[in-house]
Parts: C-alpha cells; structure tokens; sequence
C-alpha cells in the first residue's frame, strides 16, 4: 500500500512538473507573421536595437536595463541627448555589452551566444539582412529565436502590436496595455477632430534629417511621418512620389509642388556629422540655436519661392518620432501646425509631459520642436 502511495504521489509530482513547464511557455507572433514558442518570462535579451530601449522604457520604468544582456550601439550616437538621461539614472548601461549591426554584417553570432539570451528582439527592417548571412539560421542552431518588431517601416500598424509582443515575451502585458490605452486615447484626440470637421489639407514637405548632407532632399512617402501627415490633417507631396515609406525629392519636384508647411526632422548628430547644419532639437536642445539653423535652411534652392517660407510655416520636430512609440505626439504637433484653429486646446506639449510622468524612467526636457512661425 505504501509503495503504491508513493506511486500516485511521484506521478502527481510529475504531471504537475509537467503542467508548470508547460505554463511557462509562451507563443508569440511578430510582426512578419512568424509564430515563436519559447519559455518565459525572458530573463536574459539582446536589442538588435539600441532604441528599442523606447519600447523597453515603457514596460519596465524602474529596471528597463535589468534584462538587457547586450545591444546594438546605436542609442548613444543616434539620440546621445536621451542615452545621457538613462545613462545618468542607470549607470549600468555602460557595462552591457555591445556589437554591430545585422544590416551592415557586422554582428557577431559567437559573441551573441556567449551573453546567453534567451530570445533576441529584431527590427523588421533588418530580416532581409539577417537571413541573407544566415543569421537567423545561426541563431536557431544555438536555440535562440528571433523575434520582429517594428516600430520604424510601419509605426501606425505595427507599434501596438510590438508593445504587445515584447510586453508577452516579457511579462509586462498590464504595462503593455496601459500604455497601448493612452497611446490609442491621444491619437483619437487628432483623428477625431479630423474626421469630424474635414478640413482642407494643407500640403507639407517632411525634409527628413534637413542639412544633415549637402544633398536634397530625403523624405517620406506615405509612410511613416508620410502618414503622420495625411493623419494630422494634411497631404504629403512626396505621397505617390516616393512609393515606399523612405525615399528623395529634387529641389525641382518641391519647388512644383510649392508646399504651404515644411517640416524638417532634426536631432543631435554630432556624432555622425559634427557641427552639420542639422536641426538639434530634442530634450533639452537649444532653442535659439535650433531656430537659427532652421531658418538657414530656408535658403537652399529646393526652398526659392515657396509658400511655406513666405508664411514662415516652416518648422522641425525630433527625428525620433519616426523610430519611437511616442508616435502620437508627433501626430498632435503636426496638427497643431497644419489645423491650429482646430487644435486650439490641445497641447502636445503637456502630452509628452504625460508621457514621461505616467510611463518613463527619465525625466522631462522640453525642446522637441521649433517654428519660424513661434513668437
């Protein structure tokens, strides 16, 4: 009797052994459509990366650094002012190790595979890279998957349901959808009003990363901050140009198209191109610095005679805000702008406030936008 007492009991250990194994599995799907099993929560993860820091921020305020084995060096060159905040509240960031990209070949399998982790967050814009050097291959050899997430190819469609994903992967789901919540409730502050009053739109000239070559000029199709456009109220010129959501305009097609707005996207790059004629807003930026510097891009020839300089709608917003979660904010500037009769209570400023209050680890800086049109 005994023996067949502890029988039942070594069986009912394993089943529920079993059981709880089977609880600690999760299953995703990612933004391509792949479906990726593994156990979980993640303890251990590699950012292909280094802003899906943004993401990470916002579901683990109090630790994002916490499960970070390794990332892409990237955050500190291409948004310093910000890395400068994380790295002031946590200093650990400078010990997690680095490595290069999977779009330029440059990253390093053995190395990822000596951190351990147990899955690794992908941009979606870099799967063609990664399968072409066989990365992903590589990667499942060794039992570490890759995961997609987009929050840059396509933010409007895709940024909801990465948080999902990496908020599932990581266990954070309730600070997933929390975020998701406001995210949601600030677009509608914008596309509601649209919607409802049906404004004429008025034509906009997005001058992505404006003076930060000599070449002009890079910009967004219907895309990206394309979309950001046709969402706030307004109509993309580059939109049935430029096919897809990145691309370039000639002085000659803008000049035709004689926009109403342009909108330079900026931020701090003096570690790429130092002391270019870029537009350095963001947290904290200089704002009499950054004004001046839009004001000399007025003057290059893609700009001779059109109406958006001769009414002084000629303004710059972070860059950022096409390769961030903090999408909806860059929707309510551009509204501000293109609609301000419409959008006379609504402030976006108060809403990156919130943003950072509610969900963030760092504090708020302003200096995210400028306007020649600003008193």
């Amino acid at each position: 009797m005994r023996s067949y007492m502890l029988n039942i009991l070594a069986s009912t250990v394993a089943a529920l052994s079993c059981t709880a194994a089977l609880a600690n599995e999760i299953t995703v799907t990612d933004v391509t459509g792949r479906e990726i099993t593994l156990d979980g929560p993640a303890e251990r993860v590699i950012l292909g990366e280094g802003r899906q820091i943004y993401l990470l921020g916002l579901l683990e305020p109090d630790a994002p650094f916490t499960h970070v084995v390794g990332w892409r060096e990237d955050f500190s060159q291409a948004d310093p002012d910000n890395y400068a905040r994380y790295a002031e509240r946590f200093p650990e960031i400078a010990d997690i190790p680095t490595f290069g990209g999977f779009k330029d070949g440059t990253f390093d399998v053995e190395q990822a595979a000596s951190l351990e982790p147990d899955v690794v967050f992908m941009n979606l814009e870099a799967k063609a890279a990664t399968e072409d050097a066989a990365y992903d291959a590589k990667l499942a050899q060794l039992g570490i998957p890759i995961i997609y997430v987009d929050f840059r190819e396509d933010p409007i469609a895709h940024t909801i349901p990465s948080m999902r994903i990496m908020g599932q992967v990581m266990g954070d789901e309730e600070a997933a959808e929390a975020f998701i919540t406001f995210a949601e409730e600030q677009m509608a502050r914008v596309t509601d009003v649209i919607d409802e009053a049906d404004p004429e739109r008025p034509s906009v000239f997005i001058d992505r990363a404006g003076g930060y070559s000599d070449e002009c000029c890079m910009s967004f199709g219907p895309g990206n901050f394309g979309e950001y456009v046709t969402l706030a109220g307004g109509t993309n010129i580059a939109d049935g140009i430029i096919p897809g959501s990145f691309g370039t305009l000639n002085p000659e097609q803008i000049i035709a198209a004689n926009p109403e707005h342009v909108v330079v996207t900026g931020g701090n790059w003096d570690a790429y191109v130092p002391g270019g004629d870029w537009v350095g807003v963001g947290p904290g930026s200089d704002m009499q610095a950054a004004r001046a510097k839009l004001e000399a891009l007025t003057t290059r020839t893609a700009m001779t005679g059109i109406q958006a300089v001769e009414d002084d709608n000629f303004h710059a917003i972070w860059h950022q805000f096409y390769n961030s979660p903090y999408y909806f904010v860059a929707v309510q500037q551009l509204a501000k702008w293109l609609h301000p009769e419409l959008f006379e209570d609504l402030d976006p400023e108060a809403t990156m406030q919130e943003l950072h209050n509610r969900f963030l680890p760092i504090d708020y800086a302003p200096g995210y936008w400028v306007s020649l049109h600003d008193d």
